[in-house]
């Protein structure tokens, strides 16, 4: 039975062919662009929100998608410890719709940030990083202008507790420095989990960075993060 994987498209997604092709054309898996009306749960092994202006942004990034129907599906899946990605705007449903803890606010410097940047991985325990070494340096583009990691002392110090923090901004020796964070994301970070590890939010594309042609660097460390979920889901159906 081959892994089947679910693209979800809302108004105004615009990174949603670029996952489809990685998944199909990188990876060799069957993924299927979904639209997010149509989106059931029970169809799919693991779902990726892509990254995009959702409903245009209104109100405020990824809250007018979080109260999609597909959202419910979306939790089921969470529940059943089922592999999620949440990708830029994907990363701001995620957190609009109580799948991850804190809020993504505006960039410090309030303007729309497109840039490489490195991201130290903090833990292998999640789906999406259970092949990397903990303090692996990936690089990865950003595009996004609320993109700014908060939450609250208690939220953070639960995090760090529970090993939720996925993905820091470093620079290329891999330090936690403050002229490495593009946004001014607290604590450097740049992606985290929910308790379980099956549900990850974060700020780069990795979809940007799985083929080295594409990258000014001659790295696809993206595509690392999908082979992660591919062995993940294999080991679930030994």
């Amino acid at each position: 039975m081959s892994i089947r994987i679910a693209v979800l498209k809302f108004p105004g997604s615009n990174c949603d062919l670029d996952v489809l092709h990685v998944l199909r054309n990188v990876m060799n898996l069957e993924a299927h662009l979904v639209w997010h009306k149509e989106f059931k749960s029970n169809s799919w092994d693991a779902v990726i929100l892509p990254g995009g202006f959702s409903y245009g942004d209104y109100l405020r990034a990824g809250i007018i998608a979080a109260h999609s129907p597909a959202m419910k599906h979306v939790k089921e899946m969470a529940r059943d410890e089922k592999p999620i990605l949440g990708i830029c705007n994907g990363f701001q449903i995620l957190i609009e719709a109580g799948l991850l803890p804190g809020a993504l606010l505006p960039n410090k410097n309030l303007t729309f940030i497109c840039k490489w940047v490195n991201i130290r991985v903090e833990t292998n325990r999640t789906v999406f990083t259970k092949i990397l070494e903990k303090g692996t340096i990936l690089k990865m583009p950003i595009a996004h202008k609320e993109g700014r990691y908060y939450i609250d002392e208690k939220g953070l110090k639960e995090l760090e507790e529970n090993n939720q923090v996925v993905f820091r901004y470093s620079n290329e020796k891999g330090e936690i420095v403050e002229i490495a964070n593009p946004n001014g994301s607290l604590s450097n970070i740049a992606g985290i989990s929910n308790l379980e590890g099956n549900v990850v939010g974060l700020m780069p594309h990795p979809e940007r960075a799985s083929e080295r042609i594409l990258s000014p660097y001659s790295v696809d460390d993206g595509k690392l993060l999908f082979l992660s979920m591919i062995e993940a889901l294999k080991r679930d159906r030994l």
